[in-house]
C-alpha cells in the first residue's frame, strides 16, 4: 500500500487524518478510488434515488456522456508535490509554519518556560539545559560563581521571549507548543 506523507513536512500521515500530527498542516480529501464508469457510458436512463451519494448526468468539467457520479467527498488524504518552478510566495496560515527547515523531528518545548527560566535561572543555565544545550548549561554552572551567566542569561531571556516562533525554532532546533 503506498505510504502518506504530509505535503508540508513530509511526515507519515495516517489514513483517515485530517492534519498533519507533526506540523498541524490541513490535509485536503481526494477520493481513493474512482469508479470504472467504462461500461456506463452509452445512454444512462434510470439513476439511483435522490440522496444515495451519486448524482445522474455529467457533472461539470467532465469529459464522458451520462453514468452515475460520486457525490460524496470520501478518501485517504491527497499527498502531493510542488514543483520547485511553481513555488511561489504563499502566505502561511495562521498557527501554522510554512517553513521546510523546520524538521518535524525536533523536541517539542515552550519558548516562554525558556525565557522565563533565562530570566530566573540563568545563572547557572537551565535554560540551556532545558533546550537541550548540555554543554552550554555546564559551561553556566562552571562559571556562575563570576556573575557573568546571569547577566548573559537574563539577555538570553529576554531576546527568547522577544523573538519570533519561528527565528526561535530555527536557531534552537526545537519546535515550538
Amino acid at each position: 500500500m503506498n505510504e502518506l506523507k504530509c505535503p508540508q513536512c513530509g511526515a507519515p500521515v495516517d489514513p483517515g487524518a485530517t492534519e498533519c500530527r507533526y506540523c498541524g498542516e490541513r490535509l485536503s480529501m481526494q477520493q481513493s478510488e474512482q469508479p470504472d464508469f467504462g461500461a456506463q457510458q452509452e445512454n444512462y436512463q434510470a439513476g439511483p434515488a435522490y440522496g444515495d451519494g451519486y448524482q445522474q448526468g455529467p457533472a461539470y468539467g467532465d469529459t464522458f456522456q451520462g453514468g452515475p457520479q460520486p457525490n460524496s467527498y470520501q478518501g485517504q488524504p491527497q499527498v502531493y508535490q510542488v514543483p520547485p518552478q511553481s513555488q511561489g510566495y504563499q502566505q502561511p496560515m495562521p498557527g501554522y509554519y510554512n517553513n521546510p527547515a523546520i524538521d518535524p523531528s525536533w523536541p517539542v518545548k515552550s519558548k516562554v518556560c525558556a525565557g522565563l527560566l533565562g530570566l530566573f535561572l540563568g545563572g547557572i543555565g537551565i535554560h540551556k539545559f532545558y533546550l537541550g544545550k548540555v554543554g552550554m548549561g555546564i559551561l553556566y554552572l562552571c562559571f556562575c560563581w563570576t556573575y557573568i551567566p546571569a547577566i548573559v542569561g537574563f539577555i538570553e531571556g529576554i531576546i527568547y521571549l522577544c523573538s519570533s516562533d519561528e527565528n526561535f525554532m530555527l536557531k534552537h532546533r526545537v519546535r515550538v507548543k
